[in-house]
This record gives structure tokens, sequence and C-alpha cells, in this order.
């Protein structure tokens, strides 16, 4: 599964140099699946392909957010997700709506930094 970022946060940033696969966001900001990865482009379930450095719309206007399709909750890094590991108020949480095995964690990692 995905970490999700409650609206608890106090945007702090600690979380976002965390990141292994830079999926954390400053509230308002765009990002990019190449952001932090070695992606070059991504087809999306459309079928469509869009380049790597596209700017997509921000998940959140608010507060710091985690790009779903891009946390591996620290698999394949870290022994447990950096983010929560240093989020001061406890707001990085498994996000419900994005289960996933260890194993498809693994290869979204290998995915998303081409090993």
């Amino acid at each position: 599964m995905a970490i999700i970022i409650t609206d608890e946060c106090i945007n702090c940033g600690a979380c976002e140099p965390e990141c292994p696969n830079t999926a954390i966001y400053e509230g308002g900001v765009t990002w990019s699946w190449g952001g932090g990865t070695e992606l070059k482009s991504v087809e999306l379930e459309d079928g469509n392909s869009i380049d790597g450095e596209d700017e997509q719309e921000p998940v959140s206007d608010e507060f710091y957010y985690i790009v779903p399709d891009k946390c591996t909750e620290c698999i394949g890094f870290h022994e447990e997700p950096q983010c929560a590991a240093v989020c001061p108020v406890d707001c990085c949480v498994d996000d419900p709506d994005y289960r996933e095995t260890e194993d498809e964690l693994l290869a979204k990692k290998q995915w998303l930094h081409d090993e």
C-alpha cells in the first residue's frame, strides 16, 4: 500500500527529503513521474504515453502530499517508510485506497528506478 499524509500535516517538510522515490511534494506544487526516478516516459491506463518530465496537477493544495503511484513504502531502500519515521505529528499513515503486496512494491521500485 502507499502512504498518505493526513490533514493533520503541519507543513514542516521533514518528510520530503527522506523519500527515495521523490513521491512527496509540498501542497500546491506540481509533480512529475521523472522527478527523482529513471522514468523517461509513462504509459497511462488509457494507453497514452506522457513524457516523464510533464508536470502533473498537485494532489493537494493545502499540505504536503504523496503521489501514491510513486510510493513504495520505502521497500527496497529502508526497513520502514521514512516519511512516517520522521513525521513529528504522525500524519504519514497507510493509505487504505492503495493496498499492495511487498512483491508489488518491489516491482514498482524496479520500474521507477529502471533496475
